[in-house]
């Protein structure tokens, strides 16, 4: 395990993807993107998926420099093309129109489709609540082998199926972001665990036959393992209706089988964002919203170090604590990085050590 600053990590990111193609402002965007899922605490999401943005780039499931376009508008209802960029620049743009016409109609319904992968689905509730909006985002995932098996199936059949809910939250810095695999874990998170030569929780797991395990190596295997929902049959049927939301409605397809295996990623994500002050005047809904976190966060904790949070504090406090004393990153995942950076001809030094560490 090496501990890098993320001002550096960043730098590393953006050369990268600079080397790749990537005009300035899309390579510091997407660089943006990938260091703060490290920085929030969700390294499934962060630089460790650089080696295969870039596998995908060079077999051109992806391209640089390209935002996609709206493609048809009626009304609140907008359908966004990714037409196969980068999934975080895409998805910033329709995110941003998403706002724009909730601000002007009060709700905009935002139909994003084609996309490389988007990424950490929470930094677009983020970017939605602290425009003063509620927004609901639903993903599926195509073009890539399933990972997650159906509440009573013994195989894989669909993928994570993320869905973030955001709202302005009790303070301007502190808005309530559920942001959340409908697995029981990001499948990111097992390719984390087997860089580190670590086991996944029981529960988590089914090898390639079908029974429980513990080893990350049987989503690696052939036949390959499946992760299982999280809640059982509720995580199960909020997993199905991701994919009917985001995969179907959004009109970029579900996970049938001939829609995986293609070796890349594709998203799609239904959003829906609300302005409140149509509904309620402002400064009551954030009385009301700060009175009810501070009863709920008032509840005696089970241990005296483990204090009851709001969906997002997690997140907060990780970034704040990797801000500080840098991000981790396990061997294998830095050894992947630099490996991929060499393919773009950037050479990337192992990180300085802190005086005194």
């Amino acid at each position: 395990m090496i501990v890098i600053d993320h001002s550096a990590l960043h730098g590393i990111a953006e050369r990268i993807f600079t080397a790749a193609g990537s005009e300035p402002d899309e390579a510091r965007t997407i660089a943006d993107y990938l260091v703060e899922a490290n920085l929030r605490g969700h390294d499934s999401h962060g630089v460790g998926l650089i080696a295969n943005y870039l596998s995908h780039l060079s077999g051109g499931t992806v391209v640089a420099n390209r935002k996609g376009r709206v493609v048809s508008e009626d009304g609140s209802l907008i359908v966004y093309d990714g037409e196969r960029a980068w999934g975080q620049i895409a998805a910033r743009e329709a995110t941003s129109i998403a706002i724009a016409k909730a601000r002007e109609t009060g709700v905009a319904v935002v139909a994003l489709r084609n996309p490389h992968h988007i990424g950490r689905v929470g930094k677009y509730g983020e970017m939605c609540a602290e425009a003063g909006l509620v927004s609901f985002h639903f993903v599926n995932v195509t073009d890539t082998r399933p990972a997650v098996a159906p509440w009573r199936g013994s195989d894989a059949r669909f993928s994570t199926n993320p869905v973030c809910i955001a709202i302005p939250g009790p303070e301007p810095d502190r808005p309530i972001i559920l942001d959340m695999a409908t697995s029981v874990v990001a499948m990111g998170k097992v390719r984390v665990a087997r860089n580190k030569g670590e086991q996944m929780k029981p529960g988590t797991l089914l090898d390639g036959a079908g029974k429980p395990t513990t080893d990350p190596g049987a989503m690696y295997r052939q036949p390959r393992g499946a992760v299982l929902t999280f809640g059982e049959h509720k995580g199960y049927a909020l997993a199905f209706v991701c994919e009917m939301l985001a995969g179907a409605l959004c009109g970029g397809g579900t996970m049938r089988p001939e829609r995986q295996g293609a070796g890349t990623a594709t998203n799609g994500m239904l959003t829906i964002v609300i302005d409140p002050e149509r509904m309620v005047d402002r400064e009551w809904l954030r009385n009301e919203i700060a009175a009810m976190t501070a009863y709920i966060t008032a509840s005696p904790p089970q241990h005296p170090n483990e204090p009851v949070l709001i969906p997002g504090d997690p997140e907060r406090i990780s970034r704040a604590e990797r801000v500080k004393n840098g991000v981790p990153v396990d061997d294998e995942t830095w050894r992947e990085l630099t490996v991929a950076a060499r393919g773009v001809n950037v050479l990337v030094e192992p990180p300085q050590a802190k005086p005194g560490s």
